[in-house]
Order: C-alpha cells, then structure tokens, then sequence
C-alpha cells in the first residue's frame, strides 16, 4: 500500500478534534428574557470554556460582537483544524494552498494559547519553511495537543527538528513522514507528553526508543503503517498502552516497561512477503502489570519470555508464564496443523487468562497432517480453560473442522465459562448460509458442556468486511473496557 492509499486509513485512525465545524451555539428559551442581556452576566471563565468549544472560525466571530468579547477570544485556549477552514473535501491542491495561509493568519492573530491544533490537508512539500515557523509560534502559544499529516505524498519530507522541542505537547500524532536524523532525535523534550501516535513515518532503528526516552510520563504509544522491518526496544517507567498496527517488525521486546498494562499488535509481520516463513519476535521482558495481550498468531510472531522462544508442544515453566495477564486474544489459522498445536501451548502459557478472545484468520489450503479431534483428544488440561476463562469470543467463524474440534474441547473444558459469543463470517462474503449458521450453532450447544455456571450463549452472522473488522486505537486505550470485545 502507498502513501496515498494509506492516507484515508490513517485519518480515520487519527483521535477526533475536540470541536465540530457543524456546531452551532443555540440558546433554549424556557421563558420570555424581556430583552434582558443575560449572556454578559456570565463569568469570563465561562464565556472562556464557551468560547474554547467553538471552531477557530466560529470563535473568531464573536470577537466582533463587544469589546468583552474580543478581550475573551483573545485569551481563550483556542482549537485550530485546517479542515474546517475548507468549503469542500478532498481539496484541490488551490484549496489546500489557500488554507495554509489561512493558517499562518490563524497562528499569527491569536496569542495562545492554542488548545489543539489539527494540520490534516496542508501541502507541507510547498509549505516545509512556514511549518517551521508555525512550529516555532505553536512553541511560543503553548500548544498541548498537535496532530500532523503529510499531504499530499511522498513521504521523503524531513520532520522539522522544531517539532521535538515543543515542551507543552500533551498528545502528538504525526503521518507520513520521515524522522530526521538521530541526532535531532536526540535533543528532543516532551516532559509532558502523554499520547503518541507515528503513522506511516520513515523510521529507523532506535528513533522510536529516542522519542519514548525523551517523554518521561508517556503512556500511550501508537505505531501504525511502517514498513522499515525495525527492531522496537521499549524502555519506559510511564507507557500504560503500546499499540502497533499493520507494521513490519522485526522484533518487538518489552525491555523494561514495569507499568505496561496494554500489548496490542495487529497486522504486524516479519516480510511484506506472507510467504516468507518469517517471524516477528516479541520478547516481553519486564512487564509485571500486564493485562491485555494480542493478537497473537501463531506461525507468524516468536513469542519468547525469560529467555525462551515458546514452540509448538512444549512444557510451560515458571519462566515462560504471563501470569498476570488476564485478557488474551489470538488470531489462528485453525487448517494449519502446526498454528493449532501452538494454541494449546499458548494458552498454557497465560494461566490466569479470564477473557479469551480469537479471531479465525482464512486459510483455504490445510497444510500438515494432525488428527484435530484426537490431538485436542489429548492434549491434557490447560489450567486457564479449566478454572479461568470465564468469556470466550470467536470471530470470523466458519465451523471447519479444526476450529470444531477445538470449539469442542474447550466447551467441555470450560468450567467457569459465563459468556460464549460465536461471530460467523459475514454470510455475504461467505459459503456458510445463515440456515448452516444456525445448524452449527445447535451442534454445539448440543456438548456436554463443562460449565457449572449458568452460561450465557449467543451466536449470529457479522456484517464486517473481509477479514473482519479493523481495529480501533481508541478502544485499545480505552482502558473501561475489554480491547478486543467489541
């Protein structure tokens, strides 16, 4: 995928802006107000916290209602998105021009503080000397939230050093990008940097590690879209939540992250070629508070603990268990016989697991030659299914034998199970009818089951794309809620 193509993925992986264009203020009348100015008898830290909700454009326009009010704007944290300064979408590359001076005016009128900024369709090819400048006037007003997207492409276009020493940031998301070299990296300061997000950026190996070293109470990391094959090192005393999307890795180690709560990899690969063989290793160190881990997938990401890469079939140690995770998710190729005996081993190696979800990845070619039924036959108790696991979600479901016989195990296994939720493929896109649907769900509620709760079974057809449905970084780091229950 190029840049371009990857531009609309990552602007909806972008965090919403705090305010809407759309918005309009609207005042409810409860009884007749006789002409009565009620607004000016509101506090100017009202009209503050009022006039910070509103577009830049909105809220430029009540300086010219009063005095008062311009003295309002003028110090009200202000929210500046270059796309609400367009009357149409895509821009043409006029549109976008035009913009950009409205932009440098924007900057320029406004002492700051400025809440948030949101540079989303700016020619920054045409534009790199104003950005520095921007860059500089965002520094001098006190920026806290930045969000920075390339357009148009290519990405070859050198992240300012000016960027890296903005001390007020709070949340930075950039797109499609390259990192200047290390030695800018080096220098950079986000002591109040909180949220990080690195989409489609030209990276090299150690400019993520500069950055999170630069960040001293940085808790969500987001990476989505590189294609470098790079080795990621965390080391960090502050990161919650690491998220990393439709990436080549090729190793991602938790060296030291003693505060971790959240390991979320999708889509991550070794090779653009999926059928290199190779695997991305994922190494977790030093994690002790880790919760949520996924999605795992067997055959295409090493998984090593205590020095140890887990492999199909062996016995679990002390060493090689993550007991403190809690919420596990897996993406498995149930027809590829060596993928389902990792499996077993996998979720012999998290123990505590309460909530495991799976996400069934196609695989139209079986490949190895295993009994399923008789493996799974004799695969001896997995402590988490037989004491633990008390939710179960599969997605993409299709009833293939392997994924049965493995459906079967575990329902008779599965002594604590509360919730089971099975998600049919989308039957549009799929062989298994809504009446087959219902057919195979009834087999399976036929077992004898090992629950000794009162279970609650739901089973029903998706309506999400091939391969179900994206993920969602605000869910990720939503930490009210399960990350892959949704």
């Amino acid at each position: 995928m190029d840049a371009e193509q990857l531009l609309p993925y990552i602007y909806t992986c972008l965090p919403e802006p705090p305010v809407s264009h759309t918005a309009r203020l609207a005042a409810r009348r409860t009884a007749p107000y006789h002409g009565v100015d009620r607004i000016s008898g509101l506090s100017d830290a009202l009209l503050h916290d009022i006039v910070s909700r509103l577009s830049f454009k909105e809220a430029a326009r009540t300086a010219v209602l009063a005095t008062r009010w311009r003295r309002v704007w003028l110090s009200a944290p202000l929210v500046l998105v270059d796309t609400h300064l367009l009357d149409h979408w895509p821009p043409t590359r006029a549109d976008a021009l035009a913009v950009s001076a409205a932009v440098s005016r924007a900057l320029a009128a406004h002492p700051g503080p400025f809440r948030c900024v949101y540079l989303l369709c700016t020619p920054m090819d045409a534009c790199h000397a104003k950005l520095k400048r921007w860059l500089r006037l965002m520094a001098a007003k006190g920026v806290q939230e930045l969000v920075l997207v390339n357009r148009p492409c290519p990405r070859e276009v050198n992240l300012p050093g000016t960027l890296f020493r903005i001390a007020t940031l709070t949340r930075l998301y950039v797109g499609v990008w390259k990192f200047p070299d290390v030695a800018c990296l080096g220098d950079a300061s986000f002591p109040n940097l909180r949220e990080l997000g690195i989409f489609g950026v030209v990276m090299e190996d150690g400019d993520v590690e500069a950055i999170v070293a630069s960040s001293p109470v940085l808790e969500i990391l987001n990476i989505q879209g590189s294609v470098k094959g790079l080795g990621l090192r965390l080391v960090s005393q502050s990161l919650l939540c690491v998220q990393i999307f439709d990436s080549v890795m090729e190793s991602v180690v938790m060296a030291d992250t003693p505060r971790l709560k959240r390991l979320i990899l999708y889509k991550v690969r070794r090779s653009l070629n999926p059928a290199s063989g190779l695997r991305t290793g994922i190494n977790i160190g030093n994690a002790p508070n880790l919760k949520s881990f996924g999605y795992l997938e067997p055959g295409k990401c090493a998984l090593e603990a205590g020095g140890t890469i887990i492999m199909p079939g062996m016995k679990p140690s002390a060493s090689t268990m993550f007991t403190s995770v809690t919420t596990l998710s897996l993406n498995v190729r149930f027809g590829v016989h060596d993928d389902a005996k990792m499996v077993a081993t996998f979720l012999k190696c998290f123990p505590n697991a309460s909530s495991l979800h799976i996400r069934c990845e196609r695989c139209d070619e079986p490949t190895g030659k295993l009994e399923l039924n008789k493996f799974w036959d004799e695969v001896g108790p997995i402590v988490s299914i037989m004491l633990r696991v008390e939710i179960m979600t599969i997605r993409e479901f299709r009833g293939e034998e392997g994924k049965m016989a493995f459906l079967k195990y575990f329902l008779q296994n599965a002594r604590v199970l509360r919730h089971a939720v099975f998600i049919f493929r989308n039957p549009d896109l799929s062989s298994i009818s809504r009446a087959k649907g219902r057919s195979i769900a009834g087999n399976l509620t036929n077992l004898t089951w090992g629950s000794t709760k009162d279970c609650g079974f739901m089973a029903y057809g998706s309506s999400d794309p091939e391969g179900g449905r994206p993920c969602c970084f605000k869910t990720g780091a939503d930490f009210s809620c399960d990350p892959f229950c949704w």
